[in-house]
């Protein structure tokens, strides 16, 4: 219903209002049975066991929970046990990383103000906000929040902030008589002057208005039906990982398949058979890679709270390391959601506020006169009143006036209020017995009532070439998205016109605007190098938005700026195509913020969308990386988030994205160590089947290097100190695989290791394949059990880098992954050591010659790797 373009009477009879009387309580009865309460609907929250089963449900813990399931079947309840050890642990740290779970149309639901004031029968009520309903009339002052959408019927100086609805930071001057004639699509919100919405704030004024809408009918239920059906998507991690486990799931059945083939033809033992083709399953998949990279983001999250970041998600870590596009709101992300004078004009010359003279007289006077003539209050701990008066008392404390003592001073004796018709304010102040009217307001009204102009010289004429350069030095301030606001005074010896604003002596004007953070510029300098694009969405007007953006260099030219209704005239396929030149959208709805982060995912963009309002949550849950503001946030963009900087600092994402690229660099390493050396395990046991050869290892010994020996190195090397210049490359593609270039290294590396242990297994065997004695297999498998796990401990200092030598890099920097091995090698020798051990894993102690052959084989996938590096040099 397009509520704004109708008159009162209009709004009476869709509504079925007779008079100004409001509805009878049996009629709020009725339709409170007819629209429902003036609630926003949520979503059922997950049971922890649905919680429980978002973490294991993938490819690579089914095959796990299969491989569990078989190994306990067959009598193999250690492999089970240790199986269904690393289910659980998987699933229980991210279960507790993500316990706080999201809940965007809860926080939506908080917002609406408990109480609402109504006239009903004729009489004022105050009643439950969930009980308003549409017809009602409600009754608005300053310091209360809008409990429902509102046509407004009567306005007095109503001002409204709609920053969290709107993205403007500047609150909006109501007018109940308002005449909108253009179509519905044609306004945005944020010019429907004579509209209140759900949950936003009276800064100023009062007004009464006709309920229209009610909960999820309101503007911000509309926001919150967009919540509802926005459904979330694998991160590019979670999206590799699903691909790997796969993979590794189907290789695993396969081989599986093909030794047990084999083994059968070759008249081998049916159940000897079926457990090899098991083992080989287990050597095919890394049982803990799942919770090595759980645990990998999980220290990766404790690493970005000491950046100011707080993650709610954990593949939201390794997701940032790919972003290209930052989407940011611009109110209170790029600027500091605060007014302030930055430029004021005085005896015919544009200053910067930090040029201010408090001795110069004509200087003085005009801050003066801003500070008197206003009703806003401000201390370095509080301030209260309109966002723009609050910034004109606040410069002139920089400047070391103060209103306490300038009102004792110049006593207020009497005042004209503020309203939109007029643009003016007038007050009136007694000193040294004459009368001093001060009035500011809108400079194009103002200088309508002024005849006289204060200069150096003193009191001069005002004529129209003045006139003409006043207007002319404020065009320029607004060209630089600066807010005009302008002053003038009169003095009289009597008390006489006191409510006039005529024949007044204008002094000069102010030009205030929402500043950009201090810090931000250079951290979009700092993300143009790192191949990272900013593109600023917001609210507010086309030159104001321009302007900031051109400050922080975002956009150039002004033909990288498009407006909101820009995109309600165009095709998607043409939005995708606009969005890959415009760096500003101006004057969007929470709509098109929802289309232009869709359209540059759509692009093969990988997106993050920074904001603190409600108008930011649904982008913000669109994008592939919502980012909440912590301080200045609401509820509702927290909720919609996938992680909250807490300093509110949008350099701080910059420091995230940095330590997201070296997360996923340590996660990758983590990941291609795990896997070339259970590549090393299939070659060796694939090749001793296929050749006839007794099993080099039993399928206890797999599982536990797989869980263990190899668990601390991975782990070690995803906490592994970040690469020097990670900034300067440029982002991941977004389809780019976890093998990416890795390829030729893994195969390298896994038949390394595969050989190495067929070669310290044959050792053990000494040269004999067929109708070995029990005790000289058992020897032969403890050699290549211990040679299998020293080599991939060794083989993990070869991924402190992929291109320079370890020595090079610093064998020591990473003091984690030194202990790793050195508790690794500790385990394995007490293993073969310590007898009631031995037993249990089917090992044997070794001679001092068999230490001295394991030693020696397992140094060479170091040597052969430093070589490799020497060589591609």
């Amino acid at each position: 219903m397009i509520w704004y373009k109708k008159s009162k009477e209009e709004v009476f009879q869709e509504l079925h209002v007779k008079n100004d009387k409001g509805i009878t309580e049996l009629e709020a009865q009725k339709r409170l049975q007819q629209y429902g309460h003036n609630r926003l609907a949520t979503n059922r929250k997950k049971t922890w066991v649905e919680r429980i089963f978002s973490q294991i449900n993938n490819v690579l813990i089914y095959v796990l929970i299969v491989a569990a399931v078989v190994s306990a079947f067959v009598g193999e309840i250690a492999d089970a046990l240790i199986i269904g050890l690393v289910v659980i642990i998987n699933a229980v740290v991210g279960v507790i990383q993500e316990s706080k779970a999201e809940d965007a149309l809860e926080a939506l639901k908080n917002m609406a103000t408990p109480k609402a004031i109504v006239q009903r029968d004729g009489e004022m009520k105050e009643i439950d906000s969930a009980e308003v309903v549409p017809g009602d009339f409600v009754v608005v002052g300053a310091g209360s929040y809008i409990p429902c959408d509102i046509r407004l019927i009567e306005s007095a100086n109503l001002k409204v902030e709609e920053a969290t609805l709107t993205g403007e930071s500047v609150p909006v001057d109501k007018d109940a008589f308002a005449l909108l004639e253009k179509d519905e699509q044609d306004i945005p919100l944020g010019d429907q002057l004579n509209m209140l919405f759900m949950s936003t704030l009276v800064t100023v004024g009062r007004g009464t208005g006709i309920a229209v809408a009610t909960g999820m009918d309101t503007q911000i239920g509309k926001i919150a039906g967009m919540l509802n059906t926005t459904v979330d998507e694998q991160t590019p991690l979670q999206k590799s990982l699903a691909q790997v486990g796969k993979y590794l799931g189907i290789g695993a059945l396969i081989i599986s398949l093909v030794m047990f083939l084999i083994g059968i033809l070759q008249g081998r033992d049916f159940l000897e058979m079926f457990m090899i083709a098991v083992s080989l399953a287990v050597a095919a998949i890394p049982e803990g890679m799942p919770a090595i990279v759980s645990i990998v983001l999980a220290i990766g999250v404790q690493r970005m709270i000491k950046q100011h970041v707080i993650i709610r998600k954990l593949p939201a870590v390794e997701a940032l390391g790919s972003v290209n596009v930052i989407c940011s709101d611009k109110t209170g992300t790029l600027t500091q959601n605060k007014m302030t004078v930055t430029k004021f004009y005085a005896d015919g010359q544009i200053h910067a506020l930090k040029d201010f003279q408090l001795e110069n007289d004509i200087q003085s006077l005009l801050m003066k006169i801003f500070v008197l003539c206003n009703d806003a209050t401000y201390t370095k701990d509080a301030e209260t009143g309109d966002p723009t008066e609050i910034a004109l008392v606040a410069a002139a404390v920089q400047n070391h006036l103060y209103k306490d003592l300038l009102e004792k001073e110049y006593p207020r004796i009497h005042e004209i209020p503020f309203d939109s018709n007029r643009k003016l304010m007038t007050t009136v102040h007694i000193h040294e017995n004459e009368y001093y009217r001060m009035t500011k307001g809108a400079i194009d009204r103002l200088l309508n009532h002024c005849n006289q102009i204060m200069t150096e010289e003193g009191v001069m004429p005002l004529t129209e070439k003045i006139k003409a350069e006043i207007i002319s030095a404020s065009h320029t301030m607004s060209q630089s998205a600066l807010r005009v606001l302008a002053a003038a005074y009169q003095v009289e010896g009597h008390k006489g016109l006191v409510g006039s604003e005529e024949d007044l002596i204008f002094v000069g004007f102010v030009g205030m605007m929402d500043p950009p953070r201090l810090e931000v510029k250079e951290s979009i300098e700092v993300c143009k190098k790192a191949g990272i694009r900013t593109v600023m969405i917001t609210g507010d007007h086309r030159d104001t938005a321009f302007a900031i953006a051109r400050e922080l260099g975002i956009a150039k030219q002004e033909s990288e700026v498009m407006e909101g209704i820009e995109l309600d005239n165009i095709t998607d396929e043409e939005i995708k195509t606009a969005c890959n030149k415009t760096n500003v959208f101006a004057r969007v709805s929470p709509e098109h913020k929802v289309k232009i982060v869709q359209a540059l995912k759509s692009a093969g963009h990988t997106v993050s969308m920074t904001g603190d309002g409600v108008n930011d949550a649904p982008s913000l849950k669109e994008a592939d990386i919502g980012v909440a503001m912590g301080i200045t946030g609401t509820d509702v963009a927290k909720g919609a988030s996938d992680m909250i900087l807490t300093d509110d600092n949008f350099a701080s994402i910059v420091k995230a994205v940095e330590e997201g690229r070296n997360i996923y660099k340590n996660i990758k390493k983590s990941v291609i160590f795990l896997i070339s050396c259970n590549l090393g395990e299939i070659i060796a046991l694939f090749f001793a089947i296929v050749a006839g050869w007794p099993t080099p290892l039993r399928s206890i010994h797999i599982l536990w290097v797989n869980l263990v020996t190899d668990t601390f190195p991975a782990l070690a090397l995803g906490v592994d100190p970040e690469e020097p210049g990670v900034m300067k490359e440029k982002p991941r593609r977004q389809k780019e695989g976890l093998f990416h270039g890795m390829l030729p290294f893994l195969i390298l590396n896994g038949l390394l290791i595969g050989i190495i242990t067929l070669v310290a297994f044959m050792i053990g065997l000494n040269g004999v394949t067929s109708g070995v004695p029990e005790n000289v297999l058992m020897h032969a498998q403890t050699m290549a059990f211990i040679t299998l796990s020293f080599s991939q401990l060794i083989h993990s200092l070869n991924f402190r880098s992929m291109n320079q030598s370890v020595f090079k890099v610093g064998i020591f920097k990473n003091k984690f992954l030194l202990a790793s091995i050195l508790v690794g090698v500790i385990i394995q020798v007490l293993i073969v050591s310590v007898g009631p051990l031995a037993k249990l894993f089917s090992v044997q102690s070794l001679g001092s010659m068999d230490w001295l052959i394991v030693i020696a084989l397992s140094l060479l996938p170091l040597i052969i790797n430093e070589l490799v590096k020497l060589f591609k040099k």
